[in-house]
């Protein structure tokens, strides 16, 4: 009756834009998180566990479609499941 769905592996390069080639609908069902540096991050737009960065939000700053501007942050990332 109380059956547990598995979660789906998380990629190596996930984005939260939907117009991305590296965003992965299944894995948004679901809450993630994304620690970097052991220090755990809620504003994390994109990251890259290989490569070891992770992209976040500059302040307010918006480019010209409206879309937050993104720094790029490196360390050690790891991403997992609450």
């Amino acid at each position: 009756m109380n059956e547990a769905t598995p979660f789906p592996a998380l990629p190596d390069h996930l984005s939260s834009d939907p117009r991305s080639p590296h965003h992965v609908a299944a894995v948004f069902e679901h809450d993630i998180g994304i620690r970097l540096n052991d220090k755990e991050r809620m504003d994390v737009e994109e990251y890259c566990l290989s490569e070891g960065w992770v992209k976040v939000p500059a302040g307010k700053t918006r480019d010209r479609t409206g879309k937050p501007l993104l720094i790029k942050l490196k360390g050690k990332v790891e991403a997992f499941y609450r």
